[in-house]
């Protein structure tokens, strides 16, 4: 099992500084405990890939675009036609990773731990949508964009994989762990005008 309590975000000396500095009003930026990460890949035209994953996960596997689903220990991010994110608590991967790998046996498919690809940074509250807007294309309109939905996409240059949690609005941002330090520093420009 992974030892949870080395694992550390890459903007992780930036977010006590913003922490005692963010009033309640305005959005609200942190970086959680880097989650553990699966990439799955394989045919969702196989009735029987799709079986197999949905029983080990607990959950439907995802197979309309941008679209999430979510168990007790496991939220699964639509990729892309063949590919998911799994994120699970830190120190859940390596066990589902074995399980799936196991179940899934000859099928043509592929599950790769991806732990330290990516970390995890918080957006929620008043303007936190206005905030994103702000450096990235996507539409981001309640009417476009929906708790529920995800996107690889960019910010202010960055890829990213946005997961939009619910209407307050919450959104996980994930940036490559050698980008997380700058996408920190550009969120937090980016919504400081909200909170004065």
């Amino acid at each position: 099992m992974a030892d949870t309590l080395l694992r550390r975000g890459g903007a992780e000396r930036f977010t006590q500084a913003v922490a005692a500095l963010s009033p309640a009003a305005g959005p609200r930026l942190a970086e959680l405990t880097p989650p553990g990460q699966i990439n799955l890949r394989g045919r969702p035209s196989d009735p029987k890939f799709v079986r197999t994953v949905g029983g080990v996960l607990g959950c439907v596997l995802p197979l309309s675009a941008n679209t999430v689903t979510s168990a007790a220990d496991v939220t699964v991010l639509w990729l892309g036609p063949d590919e998911w994110l799994l994120v699970t608590p830190p120190g859940v991967e390596t066990a589902l990773v074995a399980r799936l790998r196991e179940a899934l046996g000859d099928l043509h498919a592929a599950v790769t731990d991806v732990t330290g690809n990516r970390t995890r940074l918080r957006l929620s509250g008043p303007n936190a949508r206005e905030t994103l807007m702000k450096g990235c294309a996507l539409d981001l309109h309640p009417a476009s964009f929906k708790p529920g939905q995800c996107a690889q996409t960019l910010l202010a240059r960055s890829g990213i994989i946005l997961h939009q949690i619910d209407d307050t609005p919450t959104y996980d941002v994930y940036p490559r762990r050698s980008f997380s330090e700058y996408t920190w520093m550009w969120l937090s420009d980016a919504m400081a005008e909200y909170q004065r």
